[in-house]
């Protein structure tokens, strides 16, 4: 082995090889462990969540491979409708083109090209992340076999009158022309004004006062509406408002919807343009005061545009303006009419597109849609009845309310690139649905000469999203792949799409497969920053696992992190956050540390703090493991390691060692079953670094140098299998460094394989652990640690022999002593061990607690008095200069009100360290000035 851990010279190489043999791919045989990855979109890159994601699912997949389960963890990407057409359309207005200039046939055939040439991105980083997806199997949600899925289901509910088109209100993009799901608005905070308005009662007798903040879309107004049991207004009931500027008269309604300590207590009704105020027309619609107005109430006053649309309701002045020039024009005539109370500063959410970062207006068109109540029961029933499982069990919550209170499903898109609806229209408006033109003719005797045009829509990517647990296994065909692996095993996912995707796979699944898609859904959280903050461009704390994993410098990291920006101002702030936090950019770590700092924050469903400092952590373990590796291999290469006739003799600290790992084993194997990914990480690492690497090591070096030929064996014979076994335990979360040190460890072991990947998961087995064994072992670890504790404390040299009196010891300590003098002399250095009865006087010494038994090292010629003393008074002198500053910052009111809670907990963590350190400094000054 090399002397230094390079993971960049190993990870693509094993990679490349796993995936070239057919490691990934499921076996024929076995019991069914299957995953479906999340599909990422085409256009997309490998961001921290994706990462995090990848790795639980890549652990579990490999950790169920080894146990012999037939895996299969299904790879694949999304379309991704919208975002796939804006990648390809920025590439026609670089040529001075649109779509329309292209048509969109031909424009759909350059997104193909776009897609073989450049949407493979993210698929590349995944193979960088480890991930041992079966490449074979590989789906794009376009694909033929995926596309006859789609135009199934949409013929067959559409049969069974699930679904249906019709007109209301949808989430409006005015730049993309489309309707956009609630996942692609962003609703953030921001500055801005709320109008108060008068609207004059029609009996002539006063006015009411409205507050909104969009008072363009008062052209569009239906009623004014009160709270029933607001005493202010109650007598208004049955009366009209002059609605201004448009010379139309609405109705004064009472709707509890309302809330009267909110504004004025009288609310703006624009059923066309507010999904709140559209319910509340619900509720009214059938009512004369509603009905009596022009087109029941429901007016519609924006174009695709966004724009003030030429309907004849609207006053020609501001038909065509711009909405928001349109804002302008209105709040001014309203003001030269007298009608403008008063305009006030007022923070709001504004709902902003993912894409195109404009403002989202809900707009009244004609869409399609899937009436999902009839879904939803079974997909409700299918969790409460215990079928599928939500781990952390309070998803369950969560997915239940949405579930109940389910609104039909937009399906339909304005866009060119999807799955287009297999609907046409004659001159008459009739709707005919099929598999294809000349199938719709077929069925309804139309001739060819008959005039039909295909729907222009497409369908929304979360419906292909929803068949695709069935969908990418073959169905509608019924496949061997189908039988086999559906339902699946786990989702991974993150608790933000259990409505978008999770609940409409469950539907479908139920109502295509007859069965739940999954047996359980594993719900990670968010991966935020070192400072709890959520990861976003805006505030330019984006971490790019590959960057993480290759290193990056730091004007490369600079310029990454401030372009494509939404919010350009913010670029210099984000350039200085930058330099202050990765001053010599990021260093490379490779992708086992990555994926062990995941797996060691995985805690179920918790948002995780990301640090690149644990990773630094984690990178350090790798090397420790490497270390040891080459320690093992120096000395058992070309030796016997008992696996001749010859037999072994095993040490107690060979049979300790041997104890542990299987109990290490059996926490590991629990943790891993329960998603506890955080604590399998916990227990590989302490065991590994602390047991294995730091003691047994150690342990192990005095046998190996002993005369005793069977005891050799006995040890070169357990350094190789429990080091074998560590690298199958930490398999699944470190996949390259554990293959490449197997693949030299286990011939000396005796295993002739070809992968560690195909190697059994270790097992736990009781009648291994051996508990006398443990209890020695960890009292000889205890004895040393105090003598140690005591060597640092008082500065005494590592390499300084030490006299040592027992005192207190019981004969269980004195057979200890006895079986493990030989460990004790070497790892502690021990000049001499001395007994005295309890009551025998002992010099000045400083003193170890190993259970009752006192372990007592006399200070006469140990050190250097002077010297100690003038050490430990610079020491102390240096903490009494720096408790002053902690304590004022703690004691300063604009500090603590200020200050973020995990800045002012650091300081505290400080201060309580800062006085343990003196205290502890302070107790070995007045040992060292008795002496």
């Amino acid at each position: 082995m090399e002397k230094t851990y390079a993971p960049h010279s190993i990870e693509q190489r094993w990679y490349q090889t796993w995936e070239e043999k057919g490691y990934f791919a499921a076996k024929s045989e076995g019991e069914s462990y299957c995953i479906m990855i999340p599909p990422p979109n085409v256009t997309g890159s490998l961001h921290m969540g994706h990462a995090f994601q990848d790795t639980i699912m890549d652990a579990l997949t490999r950790y169920h491979r080894m146990k012999g389960f037939s895996t299969l963890w299904q790879p694949g990407t999304d379309h991704a409708g919208i975002a796939t057409q804006m990648v390809v359309e920025r590439l026609c207005n670089a040529e001075d083109k649109t779509r329309h200039d292209y048509g969109r046939e031909k424009f759909i055939e350059k997104i193909w090209e776009w897609k073989e040439e450049s949407g493979g991105t993210i698929t590349r980083q995944l193979r960088r992340m480890g991930s041992s997806l079966d490449w074979n199997k590989e789906r794009f949600t376009m694909d033929d076999g995926m596309s006859d899925a789609v135009q199934e289901v949409f013929i067959r509910l559409y049969e069974e009158g699930l679904i249906y088109r019709g007109k209301r209100l949808v989430n409006w993009d005015p730049v993309l022309h489309t309707a956009v799901s609630d996942l692609e608005v962003l609703s953030e905070e921001e500055n801005g004004s709320m109008w108060h308005l008068r609207y004059p009662l029609s009996n002539g007798q006063g006015h009411l006062i409205v507050a909104t903040t969009r008072p363009e879309t008062m052209l569009g107004d239906a009623a004014v509406a009160i709270h029933p049991n607001d005493e202010r207004y109650k007598h208004l009931l049955g009366e009209f408002v002059e609605l201004p500027l448009t010379g139309r008269r609405i109705p004064i309604i009472a709707d509890e919807y309302v809330d009267p300590e909110f504004g004025t207590g009288c609310v703006k009704i624009t059923p066309a343009h507010d999904f709140n105020d559209y319910e509340v027309w619900t509720r009214h619609r059938h009512t004369s005061a509603i009905q009596d107005l022009p087109h029941g109430g429901l007016i519609n006053i924006l174009t695709v545009d966004a724009s003030i649309c030429a309907e004849e309701l609207v006053p020609v002045q501001y038909q065509g303006l711009d909405r928001f020039e349109a804002r302008k024009k209105i709040v001014a005539d309203l003001d030269a009419a007298g009608l403008l109370e008063k305009i006030a500063d007022h923070k709001l959410m504004v709902p902003r597109g993912d894409r195109t970062n404009s403002v989202i207006e809900p707009l009244l068109t004609d869409q399609w849609y899937v009436k999902v109540a009839p879904l939803a029961e079974p997909a409700i029933a299918a969790v409460e009845n215990g079928d599928i499982k939500f781990v952390p069990d309070n998803w369950k919550n969560t997915y239940f309310e949405w579930m109940r209170n389910i609104q039909d499903w937009c399906i339909s898109r304005q866009i060119w690139w999807g799955h287009r609806i297999p609907a046409w229209y004659d001159e008459l408006g009739n709707i005919y649905v099929g598999n294809s033109e000349q199938a719709v003719r077929a069925k309804h005797n139309l001739p060819a000469d008959y005039p039909l045009k295909q729907d222009e829509d497409v369908l929304d990517t979360w419906f292909s999203s929803a068949l695709w647990p069935f969908s990418t296994l073959g169905w509608p065909e019924n496949t061997e792949e189908l039988a086999k692996h559906y339902p699946t095993s786990v989702l991974v996912t993150g608790f933000d799409i259990i409505f978008f995707w999770v609940a409409r796979m469950i539907m479908m699944g139920l109502k295509f497969q007859g069965k739940v898609p999954f047996k359980e859904v594993y719900i990670h959280g968010l991966v935020r920053d070192a400072e709890g903050q959520k990861m976003s461009k805006s505030k330019g704390n984006v971490l790019d696992p590959i960057d993480i994993i290759d290193g990056i410098e730091l004007e490369a990291l600079v310029t990454k992190r401030i372009s494509g920006m939404m919010q350009p101002h913010l670029a210099k702030k984000i350039e200085q956050d930058t330099r202050k936090h990765f001053p010599d950019g990021i260093q490379s770590y490779g992708t086992d540390a990555l994926r062990f700092t995941f797996a060691s924050l995985a805690s179920t469903g918790r948002d995780i703090r990301f640090d690149l400092a644990r990773t630094e952590g984690y990178r350090n373990f790798c090397n420790k493991l490497w270390n040891a590796a080459r320690f093992v291999l120096m000395n058992t290469e070309e030796q016997d390691n008992g696996l001749s006739d010859a037999p072994g003799q095993y040490s107690q600290v060979d049979r300790w060692i041997t104890s542990r790992l299987h109990q290490v084993t059996a926490v590991t194997s629990n943790a891993i079953d329960n998603y506890r990914f955080d604590l399998a990480a916990q227990a590989i690492y302490e065991f590994t670094w602390n047991e294995y690497c730091d003691w047994y090591l150690e342990l192990a070096k005095i046998s190996l140098q002993s005369n005793d030929a069977a005891l050799q064996r006995g040890t070169r014979k357990t350094l190789l299998t429990v080091l074998e076994s560590i690298l199958r335990l930490a398999h699944p979360i470190m996949p390259f460094i554990t293959e490449e040190i197997w693949q030299r460890v286990a011939p000396l072991a005796g295993i002739e394989a070809d992968t560690i990947m195909l190697q059994p998961y270790p097992v736990a087995d009781e009648a291994h652990i051996d508990s006398n064994a443990i209890a020695e072992t960890n009292w000889v670890m205890n004895f040393i640690l105090g003598v140690r504790r005591i060597r640092g404390e008082m500065n005494i040299a590592p390499s300084k022999p030490l006299p040592i009196f027992l005192q207190n010891g019981s004969l269980a300590d004195q057979q200890s002593l006895n079986n493990n003098l030989v460990y004790l002399q070497k790892l502690g250095r021990l000049h001499s061990i001395t007994w005295l009865t309890p009551n025998e006087s002992t010099p000045e010494s400083a003193i170890a607690l190993v259970g009752e038994m006192k372990i007592l090292i006399p200070m006469a010629g140990l050190i250097d008095k002077e010297a100690e003393l003038a050490r430990l008074e610079k020491e102390i002198q240096k903490i009494n200069n720096d408790l002053p500053r902690v304590e004022g910052k703690l004691n300063n009111p604009a500090f603590v009100d200020k200050a973020p809670p995990e800045v002012i907990d650091k300081e505290k963590a400080k201060l309580a360290d800062l006085r343990s350190m003196l205290n502890n400094l302070e107790e070995q000054q007045r040992k060292i000035q008795a002496l």
